[in-house]
């Protein structure tokens, strides 16, 4: 008899609802083709979800900018959908055969990004070390910049992805891990990001 999923959350994570909102979702398979061509297919996914969203918005120009409003969400929503999935596939177990899952939802003031990836509980425990550092940490600047100086000496996984889009974009995030329940080496990563627009 199987047990129970064991669920570990992080982040105020709500999952949005579909109903009465513009959402959209690809979905696409770890194992597909070259590795190379993969990536350079998920880069075009990333800046056809700004294209696609960034239509809902005027173009009028923001205050104090020359950058319309319509291309300021255009390149937020390519760049961090871009970086969510590049963090999908890094780190997605390819021998768990799950595909990786984006949803975008649009709200009025609000675009949600979910992303859905598979990995080794190794892995995920990795990330939810630095999730913990994150949410523990008075100062994301401060993070920001021992993890850029991580980075420049190579020392292991900086994170920065995640860091920029937290202070370069003010994204907010929340995740949820969950043990396979007939494999306990198996967890699923969903994260949700934030993006005021």
């Amino acid at each position: 008899m199987a047990s129970s999923a064991k669920v570990q959350v992080f982040g105020d994570f709500k999952i949005p609802q579909s109903d009465n909102q513009e959402y959209l979702t690809l979905q696409f398979s770890p194992t597909f083709g070259p590795r190379q061509r993969r990536w350079r297919n998920y880069g075009l996914s990333a800046d056809f979800l700004g294209d696609y969203f960034a239509t809902f918005f005027p173009g009028k120009a923001l205050p104090d900018s020359a950058i319309n409003q319509q291309d300021t969400v255009k390149a937020a929503v390519s760049y961090i959908a871009n970086e969510l999935l590049e963090n999908a596939i890094k780190y997605t177990d390819e021998s768990i055969l799950a595909p990786i899952v984006i949803s975008l939802y649009l709200q009025e003031d609000l675009i949600t990004f979910r992303v859905i990836n598979h990995t080794n509980a190794a892995t995920a425990n990795n990330y939810i070390t630095f999730i913990n550092m994150l949410l523990a940490a008075d100062d994301i600047d401060s993070l920001y910049t021992q993890q850029l100086e991580k980075a420049a000496l190579g020392d292991g996984q900086s994170n920065m992805g995640l860091l920029t889009m937290m202070t370069d974009y003010h994204a907010r995030f929340a995740w949820q891990f969950t043990h396979d329940p007939q494999d306990a080496e198996v967890m699923a990563v969903d994260v949700l990001a934030y993006l005021m627009v």
